[in-house]
């Protein structure tokens, strides 16, 4: 956290020093898991880009600003922005990170990432056979991925850079927890420096989801693993750990359904997300956190970048955390993995 003076009724009001920015809210694909197939606030898609004054201002105005990860539920790469977003936090001395497909890649882009000043790429697989990875991320090649991947390796060995580092991001459910040790395998020849493997983020089971997001909460009930045998979870998460040690690799597993909770792991005071990161949608809107994925299910306002600790340190989002730290959290964490401790 770091004080920005001269703020409102004259007291020192403090913002955090991680920023999450969604760079674009459209994606080339259509993952099962993924919200955007719902998505209704994206039209026109011609302008769900965030535009590069209202990024500039938002990170001109966080002084302290010492992490920035573009991620959100669109695809960063399609945003026109993206690289001189990257190359301008970067210039700022902020460690900048991003996710992405990377289904969308050629040889200008490779170079363009490797000279944006980007730290680290997180790169979204789901699957360790094109039948699994294929079925989950619609409309992707798991061959073009793949291609893509070692394009982008091509690129920094040509600039001599080690820049950007990339780990491997995995949605874990029912139709890829087979596919666990071939993972950690693919990520070791593809020079991955890690597997981060993490549960379906939300159940969608808030009493006002809107109507549209309902075939998110089916896919949820569908794909989870709480109802998959305890014995074959322990068994996959067994042989990938032993694996990733084989190879070097290092590997994050979310908790297994059933674990105890430890304190401070599921419930009360388990996400600190809104204290100590500041999530912002394309069209500006401030959020509790990605997990919210979109700001009609919730959001505090929306900045024009130099009013971001007006917003932070509003009414709304000190309502919000005051809630959050209490035994009643707002509905919408009461059905997200981190908060419930399954991510």
């Amino acid at each position: 956290m770091f004080p920005v003076k001269g703020h409102g009724d004259g007291q020192t009001a403090r913002l955090p020093a991680y920023l999450q920015i969604e760079p674009a809210g459209v994606c080339n694909l259509r993952c099962a898991m993924c919200a955007i197939r719902v998505r209704r606030d994206n039209r026109p898609a011609a302008r769900a880009y965030m535009q590069p004054d209202l990024f500039r201002r938002t990170v001109d105005a966080l002084p302290g600003l010492e992490r920035l990860h573009l991620q959100g539920l669109g695809e960063p790469l399609l945003s026109p922005h993206f690289f001189g977003m990257a190359a301008y936090a970067a210039s700022k001395g902020v460690a900048v990170t991003a996710s992405s497909n990377l289904t969308l890649l050629d040889e200008a882009a490779a170079r363009a990432l490797v000279e944006s000043g980007l730290q680290c790429l997180h790169v979204s697989v789901d699957g360790a056979s094109a039948a699994v990875y294929e079925s989950i991320r619609k409309g992707a090649s798991f061959g073009r991925l793949l291609a893509n991947i070692r394009l982008l390796e091509k690129a920094k060995d040509g600039a001599q850079s080690r820049l950007p580092a990339l780990r491997m991001t995995v949605v874990l459910m029912r139709r890829n927890l087979a596919e666990l040790t071939r993972l950690v395998e693919l990520a070791s020849g593809l020079a991955m420096e890690q597997v981060f493997i993490q549960g379906l983020c939300h159940s969608f089971q808030e009493p006002g989801l809107p109507a549209h997001y309902a075939p998110m909460r089916e896919y949820a009930q569908r794909e989870g693993l709480a109802d998959a045998p305890p014995e074959e979870i322990a068994e996959r998460f067994g042989e990938a750990r032993a694996r990733a040690v084989t190879l070097g690799i290092d590997l994050r597993l979310p908790p297994r359904p059933g674990d105890d909770a430890s304190p401070g792991r599921a419930g009360q005071g388990a996400c600190d997300w809104p204290e100590t990161g500041i999530y912002i949608s394309y069209q500006g809107y401030v959020m509790p956190c990605c997990m919210a994925a979109t700001p009609d299910r919730v959001n505090f306002g929306k900045t024009r970048g130099n009013d971001i600790a007006d917003i932070w340190n509003g009414r709304a989002s000190g309502a919000f955390r005051q809630r959050l730290a209490s035994a009643d959290p707002p509905d919408i964490c009461k059905s997200c993995a981190l908060y419930t401790g399954a991510f």
